[in-house]
């Protein structure tokens, strides 16, 4: 409540000044100059509490406007301040203005060339060609679904990543759903659960299984193969996906405090009121590689013959080679695998976690799709990536690098209106955004921002479109690593395929190179347990 007050004291001022002054009237003529003063200001503040296009405005009345001001005139003192356009905070200014234009769907060219420093180390830039192709269509499409799959999914390359009912309001959620519908691509429910937002919205969804196994849990935490079923059966479900880890705290489990858990959910995740929510750290459903993929292939058996997969950060490399050790012992393959690099963000993670742990996507990324190619497995398995990928340079980057798709959260969280507060672990999310509080979440209004979710969905995949299109290839998916150019210092570059090669397809099983260590993890892989049995990792 005090909160609430604060937050429109500015406004209940100004009306109050304004009856004060209108009131003095009857007295002195000199009270017209206050009242022609505060009265705009007091309809200016009613304005913005009615508006439906800036949430901070309804949210902070009056106030708000001071943002706006400065934004404008920061060209203007930008040598003042203390942050540069391409300084990553964690994201630059120049990266959270391009998605806010094509969410906008304003202007978003860039005047006097690049601002970026083209000969310091760790430019990256793509190759293109003197005879560039016109793209008329770039709603670019991968399918998903392996052998074993019934209903394979053509799903858009640019999806919504992994963000759970509670750590987001239901605001966002309805608006990230419904643009997820009206743009034709996919939303990850996070492993929240189903909301009736997720299902009010009508977009596809990829449905996230953690180890909490909410939506689809016994009374105990147990995972319950009638209760996914269930929820599996829903037409607008097209994926299942099985979290392992994310990278911005990979080996955490999770706790939701009793207090935070509202009647909404409650419900989705399936769990009662009153009670700690606790996500464990490990899933209790398998414990040895060959386990977990024998559970995959249940959870795409009772799914219906839904496309099936997981989610993961690459830690122990050996680890995830034992998985693959276990996918050619059982013949069971998921459908795909997403790869998150450490840079994926969280609400809330452990500064050392966020900071320190897991692997970033660029080598977790390459890992997986050349361990994939070593075991003769990659044409049967699609790969996602997901971290810090907001525009199409990021993507077309990730693609010659090994992805099929990509998905991104904060790029369609800032497409809702964030504004990098970083202040998401606080429930005091000043757009609405990353809160519970419904004042605050009102602010949000569903039919604007989902509006504006399409429009960066489009805008971007015209933006890859034309980059492809220049690169002189006709889809996304033609990108390879020596499209890929880097520059290690201000003398020399290097292509991506001399850093980030394809691997040949069955080396592993030929046993026949033994470049950067790959060889020497896949003798120490076992398909029977995840511990190693010697010292090494």
């Amino acid at each position: 409540m005090v909160s609430f007050s604060l937050r429109y004291l500015t406004v209940g001022l100004a009306f109050l000044l304004t009856l004060i002054s209108t009131v003095g009237l009857f007295f002195s003529d000199w009270f017209l100059l206050p009242a022609a003063i505060f009265a705009p200001f007091a309809l200016l503040g009613l304005w913005d509490m009615r508006q439906t296009h800036h949430a901070v405005l309804r949210n902070y009345p009056i106030l708000a406007h001071l943002r706006y001001f400065f934004e404008m005139i920061r060209p203007e003192i930008r040598q003042y301040l203390l942050e540069s356009d391409n300084e990553e905070v964690p994201f630059s200014r120049d990266a959270r203005e391009i998605v806010y234009q094509r969410a906008k769907n304003v202007e978003d060219k860039r005047p006097f060339g690049t601002k970026m420093r083209v000969y310091d180390g760790g430019y990256q830039w793509l190759t293109h060609s003197v005879r560039p192709r016109k793209i008329p269509d770039t709603n670019f499409r991968v399918t998903i679904g392996g052998p074993e799959c019934q209903h394979p999914y053509a799903a858009s390359i640019y999806n919504i990543s992994a963000m759970s009912f509670g750590a987001l309001s239901a605001n966002a959620i309805s608006a990230l759903n419904t643009g997820a519908r009206m743009g034709g691509f996919a939303h990850d429910t996070g492993e929240g659960g189903i909301s009736r937002y997720h299902r009010e919205g009508g977009g596809d969804l990829i449905y996230e299984i953690g180890s909490g196994y909410f939506g689809c849990r016994t009374t105990d935490g147990q995972f319950d193969p009638e209760k996914f079923a269930a929820q599996a059966a829903n037409p607008q479900i097209k994926m299942i996906e099985l979290k392992l880890s994310q990278g911005a705290k990979p080996g955490q489990g999770g706790v939701l405090p009793a207090a935070k858990i509202s009647p909404e959910i409650a419900e989705a995740r399936g769990v009662p009121m009153g009670v700690d929510c606790v996500s464990p750290a490990a899933h209790g459903a398998f414990s040895t590689p060959l386990e977990m993929m024998r559970f995959l292939d249940d959870l795409r058996r009772l799914s219906g013959g839904k496309p099936v997969g997981f989610k993961l950060c690459i830690g122990h490399r050996r680890e995830f080679m034992c998985m693959v050790r276990a996918m050619l012992e059982t013949g069971i393959t998921p459908d795909f695998i997403v790869i998150d690099g450490t840079e994926g963000g969280t609400g809330a993670a452990p500064l050392e976690f966020a900071n320190h742990m897991g692997m970033p996507l660029v080598e977790g990324l390459t890992f997986a799709h050349n361990t994939l190619r070593g075991a003769g497995l990659r044409a049967r398995i699609k790969i996602g990536a997901s971290g810090k990928l907001i525009h199409a340079f990021d993507i077309a980057r990730t693609l010659a690098l090994g992805a099929d798709w990509v998905n991104s959260a904060r790029g369609f969280m800032f497409a809702i209106g964030c504004i990098q507060a970083q202040s998401c672990h606080t429930n005091h999310c000043p757009v609405g955004i990353t809160t519970q509080d419904k004042q605050r979440q009102r602010a949000l209004v569903v039919p604007d921002k989902a509006e504006r979710v399409a429009n960066f969905h489009r805008n971007t995949l015209k933006a890859l479109g034309d980059m492809t299109g220049a690169a002189g290839l006709t889809h996304p998916s033609q990108f390879l690593p020596h499209h890929l150019m880097m520059r290690v210092n201000d003398r020399d570059m290097v292509t991506g395929e001399e850093v980030y090669p394809y691997m040949p397809e069955g080396f592993l099983l030929r046993e026949d190179d033994s470049r950067f260590g790959y060889l020497e993890r896949w003798r120490r892989a076992s398909a029977d347990r995840f511990e190693p049995f010697d010292d090494g990792v």
